[in-house]
């Protein structure tokens, strides 16, 4: 069919031209527009856009949305009044299939199915108000023997284009050939939850149902639940329809050895920064399987913090900014479009996605037949004791796994003058679907099976806490990571740390000693050790809810106080 361009002028061309065409990316026919209609989609009524082309996505956003082109390319949206996750409105649906599966608690908060169905109704209700309806089919998961087939269904181009961006694009062929997907989400977010429906905290619901294997987003537009919403089903389907391992972790491979290293690192300890690497290609930065022939990543995409990103500190991620992008409330300059990542006036968790491919040393397919040679478990803490590196027995690296340590540091406003700690046990406790122990169970085996190094690195400071010490500068941490995949800290030698009963190195080379054991960098003896009790007493409390599901070895693994 070839489409002629009638001359007409260039405004009226415009305006109707490409619209007459928009009907062409939902052309649904037989078995979708059954399931269209039997999902309650009042299919007379609304315009179904199915995996749109990011321009037509653009020019929605913009016309329809309040959007804004960047002057590199990409497409700022902003969204409303939530700008980040609400994990106290989580809920997952109790039913028969996965109610002894599901670790119930604060994180995981049991939902009836009634209620469900009440809020399904009303997310398709709302979505049948709509002029547009964007959907898009793509893949969780770039191994095909473990991928899942996900529907997004949504009223705004800007989520569309996030989870285009998320998601595993299919190609032509995959989508023809898409049939049922196996989990569906249903995005009504600018549409609140009835206050007064059985079970709600507030206007704002996330739930997910593992039974009808589907998702209902009510009250909040704020994108990144989408994207958790995948990964808590994919933390759920891994290991127990697949006997594999999802994890919280970034990736990625040597371009000389083709050896893998998995990083776990809750926010703020260098995760993303330490991934990328000249000498590697990233698998991913953020969710991956360690499945039985290898590690994967679960997604199409990357979802990076933009707050202080300049180009120097983060080239990769500063120059994936570009057309097909998207920005997610980062404030602009109104004149030139030129996005201020400085500025944290709407919120300080300012986003940006864009697809994998657009990172140059990314690994495509986002898949690697061999099994990981290194673990390397991030901790940024501000007590100053934890050395820069240690080695990791079995036991210990399921301990710090289940414990999953960090630290926050202080506010200067509010008077607090002492870190944080935090542990979110599994380095993703708001998105652990089973029980952690689960989780770590198959690690320390898949360790024991495949001979995999692991080490813990301290990102946070050093000679002090914080106040009093200093961070441990970058390239020092870059150079442990390089040794690690040399291969020279395999081979060094190794001194006891006590308390903590830590493996550490005792030289290596263009790293300073004192560095490496941080009890020779502390001037006051009497107050590191004061801390290192402290911090060692912190970590017991937290491993209470652990220790009777661990074994005697795992739990002499920790700090003895």
């Amino acid at each position: 069919m070839v489409y002629q361009t009638p001359y007409v002028t260039p405004h009226i061309l415009h305006k109707h031209y490409a619209q007459a065409f928009d009907a062409e990316t939902s052309n649904l026919v037989g078995r979708d527009l059954e399931y269209f209609s039997q999902a309650g989609f009042d299919m007379d009524r609304i315009q179904i856009k199915r995996n749109a082309p990011v321009a037509l996505l653009y020019e929605d956003a913009i016309r329809n949305e309040g959007a804004i082109i960047s002057s590199s390319g990409a497409l700022i949206n902003f969204s409303g009044k939530k700008t980040g996750r609400s994990p106290k409105d989580k809920r997952i649906v109790y039913e028969e299939t996965s109610k002894d599966e599901i670790w119930w608690g604060s994180v995981n908060i049991k939902m009836d199915e009634h209620t469900f169905e009440i809020n399904r109704e009303r997310a398709i209700d709302y979505l049948n108000t709509r002029d547009n309806v964007y959907v898009f089919d793509g893949f969780a998961g770039w191994d095909p023997k473990y991928r899942i087939k996900v529907r997004v269904i949504c009223a705004r181009a800007y989520h569309a284009l996030f989870m285009n961006n998320m998601l595993i694009r299919p190609t032509e062929q995959e989508l023809a050939d898409f049939g049922e997907p196996d989990f569906i989400i249903y995005n009504a977010g600018q549409f609140p939850a009835n206050r007064f429906t059985k079970g709600m905290s507030s206007a704002t619901s996330v739930e997910i149902n593992f039974k009808r294997m589907e998702m209902v987003i009510l009250g909040t537009e704020y994108a990144g639940e989408m994207k958790k919403g995948v990964f808590s089903v994919m933390h759920y389907l891994q290991p127990v329809k697949f006997g594999q391992l999802s994890l919280h972790s970034s990736a990625n491979v040597g371009i000389e050895k083709g050896d893998v290293t998995l990083f776990f690192g809750l926010s703020g300890t260098g995760k993303t920064t330490l991934s990328a690497d000249p000498r590697r290609l990233l698998i991913g930065d953020d969710e991956h399987v360690w499945s039985d022939t290898g590690v994967f990543n679960i997604e199409g995409g990357c979802y990076a913090k933009c707050i202080n990103l300049s180009a120097e500190k983060e080239p990769e991620i500063f120059n994936a900014i570009r057309y097909g992008s998207i920005l997610e409330n980062v404030v602009y300059n109104p004149v030139s479009r030129v996005p201020d990542y400085d500025d944290v006036s709407i919120t300080e968790n300012t986003r940006c996605a864009y697809p994998i491919d657009f990172i140059p040393n990314a690994q495509i397919p986002c898949n690697v037949e061999k099994q990981p040679s290194n673990i390397i478990m991030l901790t940024c803490d501000a007590f100053g004791v934890l050395p820069p590196v240690s080695k990791l027995s079995p036991q210990q690296a399921e301990y710090h796994f289940l414990a999953g340590y960090t630290s926050k540091t202080p506010g200067t406003e509010d008077g607090v003058l002492e870190p944080i700690p935090t542990f979110s046990t599994c380095y993703s406790a708001p998105f652990i679907v089973l029980h952690p122990g689960r989780y770590a169970e198959m690690l320390a085996e898949r360790m024991s099976k495949n001979n995999v190094d692991c080490w813990l690195i301290n990102t946070g400071w050093t000679g002090g806490k914080f106040g009093s010490g200093s961070r441990c500068p970058l390239k020092y941490t870059r150079r442990i990571v390089d040794a690690v995949h040399s291969g020279e800290l395999a081979k060094a030698e190794y001194e006891n740390f006590g308390v903590f009963n830590l493996q550490i190195p005792t030289a290596l080379e263009g790293v300073p000693r004192e560095l490496l054991n941080p009890r020779l960098a502390w001037k006051d003896s009497e107050a590191f050790e004061r801390e290192v009790r402290k911090l060692g007493g912190m970590f017991r409390k937290a491993f209470a809810l652990y220790e009777q599901d661990v074994s005697d070895k795992v739990r002499q693994a920790g700090p003895q106080v």
